[in-house]
């Protein structure tokens, strides 16, 4: 395999610590990988991994020549890209993950609007409400809501999501319409499971610029974004989520604002990757891209 591939393949297994996902990312197969790293450290006359039957990892002369061979590949893609009409160099696999929220019609035409000014970028879209390890996974970008936990991961803010507390017509004819804070005690709620340990996600309030927070003891949990609105459209009870995914609910009256002088503040929406000191120019492509697109598309439930 030529040197250039062969560097490619290695800075690859390198960050998803593993041939298989690094043969799946790249979309070779997984004796080929094998074959890369074999040449490449007969070549070099070193050893770059420690294999086990569970782990891959790097070396100390492995993690030598990453630091070498990512500054390089990004070199590279920066001399290729100089003299190429704009847009017309970008090609490759582009994986990114969105949550379950976000999958909305406009938000879905948009990427496809992406896809065309791209044409050559092989778009992998994930939709997930779970935590994606994006090194591991292969993943290349992300787009996560609420504050972020600290991490090695680059973020760059997109916007501030409106949340909005709602309930459906049909609930609201039989149980009442809250109208203070305290009245959540008499009404039954969807409640979202979040996380891995799949805990109660609070209802946020905010009152006289005081932070209240409220689980309904009463009703339905889910644990899927979906799901989640549709039990307040089925009637199940109260809900709360950000703006952007229920726009087309409220819009139509499915569901109804309630308590909006107790909205919370927005949550973050943020785009996240890997920290590289050389981005992908693909990835660099798609984070400017949703930086200016997402706004556009949410300009009514996201605040700058």
């Amino acid at each position: 395999m030529e040197l250039l591939q062969s560097m490619q393949v290695f800075a690859r297994v390198a960050e998803v610590c593993s041939f298989t996902r690094a043969a799946d990312a790249l979309q070779i197969s997984r004796p080929q990988v094998t074959r890369a790293i074999q040449e490449l450290e007969t070549s070099l006359g070193v050893r770059l991994f420690q294999r086990t039957t569970r782990t891959v990892r790097l070396t100390s002369e492995g993690e030598r020549f990453y630091e070498r061979v990512r500054t390089l590949l990004g070199e590279v893609a920066e001399v290729t890209a100089m003299f190429a009409a704009p847009g017309s160099s970008l090609r490759g696999r582009l994986r990114v993950d969105i949550p379950t929220a976000f999958s909305q019609p406009g938000l879905i035409d948009s990427f496809r609007a992406f896809n065309t000014r791209y044409p050559a970028i092989e778009l992998a879209l994930g939709v997930t409400d779970r935590t994606v390890d994006l090194v591991a996974e292969g993943v290349d970008c992300v787009l996560r809501i609420g504050e972020l936990p600290s991490s090695s991961l680059v973020a760059r803010r997109i916007g501030l999501a409106t949340m909005v507390t709602c309930a459906a017509p049909r609930y609201l004819k039989e149980y009442g319409e809250p109208k203070v804070l305290a009245d959540l005690d008499t009404h039954r709620g969807v409640t979202f499971l979040s996380g891995k340990d799949q805990r109660p996600q609070a209802w946020q309030f905010k009152d006289n610029h005081r932070e209240h927070a409220h689980i309904s003891r009463q009703g339905i949990t889910v644990n899927e974004s979906n799901a989640y609105v549709q039990c307040g459209v089925a009637g199940f009870g109260i809900l709360q989520a950000p703006g952007i995914a229920l726009e087309r609910f409220l819009a139509d009256g499915t569901l109804v604002e309630i308590l909006r002088p107790y909205r919370p503040h927005p949550r973050p929406v943020s785009v996240l990757y890997p920290s590289r000191s050389h981005l992908a120019p693909q990835v660099e492509a798609f984070v400017e891209w949703i930086r200016e697109a997402f706004p556009k598309l949410y300009g009514r439930w996201l605040e700058q």
